[in-house]
């Protein structure tokens, strides 16, 4: 069930709404839908690995810092150019 909220934006904002909605054929309605959708799959994805961090970090799983600069280093020397980049 859909339900109806108000939102204040800035004109801005609004117009360019506008503009991605003539452009894809969506209404501002379906963008904002969308937008507050994926934000809040980002978001709860977020919350979600630093909730798993702490719970690691409070069972003392965690990775010594020295063991990830070594790891990250073999990785750069292995890399084609030095940089860590293929």
């Amino acid at each position: 069930m859909q339900e109806i909220i108000t939102v204040r934006v800035e004109h801005e904002v609004k117009e360019r709404l506008e503009r991605l909605g003539k452009a894809t054929a969506r209404s501002r309605s379906f963008l904002v839908a969308e937008a507050i959708r994926r934000y809040l799959d980002s978001e709860a994805w977020q919350v979600e690995q630093i909730m798993e961090g702490i719970k690691e970090a409070d069972t003392e799983k965690l990775v010594d810092h020295e063991q990830v600069v070594r790891k990250w280093e073999a990785r750069r020397a292995n890399s084609l150019d030095g940089t860590g980049q293929p």
